[in-house]
């Protein structure tokens, strides 16, 4: 059984060999630690790893807060509760899952004495179920353009979740051009958060800037 160096060391090495054949850049690998100890993100950092992602913020807060460590990134990669915006502004560094106005609103707010913008991408909701977190395709530009007037927060680009129902290469082909069809609008907005442990080679094929690994790193979850 490969321990967790062995483990993120393939994972890399399998990205790193993607990009060449593809003749692109590599892209920021997130390792997701959500249900992990923070012992598992410390061993992590002492292996070189600077950006971790984290579902919810009642268990990231405190993990961040107990390594207390300024040069880690840390990516909130799940569905974000009004009321839990402030909570989540003390640790994360990077909002993957904006999906709604009033989610809009509330970030605006709370990071109006910001000093550096907060990094956020806009979640696209690439099935037929509401209930799924995510802007709908069709409201995805006009939600874009919202959150580009707002000066403290930096428009990253799209994120996604490819469905259960269809290969994961049809789902990043659609969030692909509708990523294209963003930095037609907003050129900066260039970040494309899709791929994740059973599906990050494919992401690489569509564009993927920023891969959300969690078990293939990590291995099976604490529950």
């Amino acid at each position: 059984m490969p321990n967790l160096a062995e483990r993120l060391a393939t994972v890399k090495d399998q990205i790193s060999n993607e990009c060449t054949r593809l003749g692109r850049s590599e892209p920021t690998l997130i390792v997701v630690t959500k249900n992990h100890s923070s012992e598992l993100v410390d061993r992590l950092y002492r292996l070189g790893e600077r950006n971790f992602g984290e579902n919810r913020v009642q268990e990231g807060a405190p993990k961040a807060l107990e390594l207390g460590k300024a040069d880690i990134n840390w990516h909130l990669i799940g569905q974000l509760q009004t009321n839990k915006v402030k909570q989540a502004l003390e640790f994360a560094n990077t909002v993957h899952s904006l999906d709604r106005q009033s989610l809009l609103t509330e970030l605006t707010k709370r990071t109006i004495e910001r000093e550096n913008p907060l990094e956020v991408f806009i979640q696209v909701n690439l099935t037929s179920d509401d209930a799924r977190g995510g802007v709908q395709p069709n409201q995805t530009l006009m939600l874009a353009d919202a959150v580009a007037q707002v000066p403290t927060l930096k428009l990253m680009g799209l994120m996604a979740v490819a469905s259960l129902e269809n290969e994961p290469e049809a789902d990043f082909e659609r969030i692909a051009e509708l990523s294209k069809r963003l930095r037609a609008i907003h050129p900066s907005a260039h970040g494309l958060s899709i791929g994740m442990s059973g599906d990050y080679l494919q992401a690489l094929n569509y564009g993927a800037t920023h891969l959300r690994i969690g078990t293939a790193i990590t291995g099976n979850r604490q529950y």
